[in-house]
């Protein structure tokens, strides 16, 4: 009785991570689908480190739901299959994660230097591309910024000049307010370092997410692991 009273409170805790999991797997989507415009419209030169890893996290996302529905049928079952495939799976879950981690620290200078080359080779199609041009005013405006390192990168650009930048970096945005400026009326500050710093922010609190995530699944692998045992041992959980 004392071990039957033992696997249903696995069982009962092992059902609350599988909510958590869940939770965590929506955040990882939606973390990855916030992240992915903002790469994916400036980082257009195929595939690089930093175009694919908001790709990947909304990958982990969607397997770790699917993880743990297959071990909420599991738990539900008693299916000894279910059970290993969970705990297998969620195994490999947190080695991606690892992964993932790992890369994103070692490529973060190299996404960098790779957005901020993209983000002026959309500038330069700024006066040619709609979308482009409606893509980085919206950056633009979002972000409080103009240009790439400031307001004077738009000077390079053709059919800007010195005296206009485009309308979204205005603090005021209306319609011309870019041309003959004045400096105290626009955003000086460029869009690659603004940027930057909201996604190193983003990026810490995600770390910290990922940790507390580590260690639901180390405890998600381990009550599996209690309860394949005690299903193996022919107890009858209830």
């Amino acid at each position: 009785m004392a071990v039957e009273g033992g696997m249903k409170c696995v069982k009962f805790l092992l059902y609350v991570l599988l909510l958590v999991f869940c939770a965590c797997a929506v955040g990882l989507i939606a973390v990855g689908i916030v992240v992915k415009p903002i790469l994916s419209g400036t980082m257009s030169h195929g595939a690089t480190p930093g175009s694919l890893l908001p790709v990947i996290i909304i990958a982990v996302g969607a397997f770790l739901f699917l993880v743990a529905f297959v071990g909420c049928c599991g738990t539900c079952k008693e299916n000894y299959c279910l059970m290993i495939t969970f705990a297998i799976f969620l195994s490999l879950i947190m080695l991606v994660e690892v992964a993932i981690a790992i890369a994103g620290y070692v490529f973060r200078d190299k996404v960098r230097a790779e957005f901020n080359k993209d983000f002026r080779q959309q500038m330069q199609n700024y006066p040619k591309n709609n979308n482009t041009a409606a893509f980085l005013d919206k950056l633009q405006t979002k972000f409080e910024c103009c240009g790439a390192a400031n307001y004077t990168d738009w000077e390079n650009i053709p059919s800007m000049g010195k005296d206009r930048v485009p309308d979204s970096c205005c603090v005021n945005v209306t319609m011309g307010c870019g041309t003959d400026f004045k400096q105290h009326s626009i955003h000086t500050e460029g869009c690659v370092e603004k940027i930057g710093n909201w996604l190193r922010k983003n990026v810490l609190l995600v770390a910290a997410a990922a940790l507390g995530i580590a260690f639901v699944e180390v405890l998600g692998i381990v009550f599996a692991c209690c309860l394949v045992k005690s299903i193996r041992s022919g107890y009858e959980v209830m």
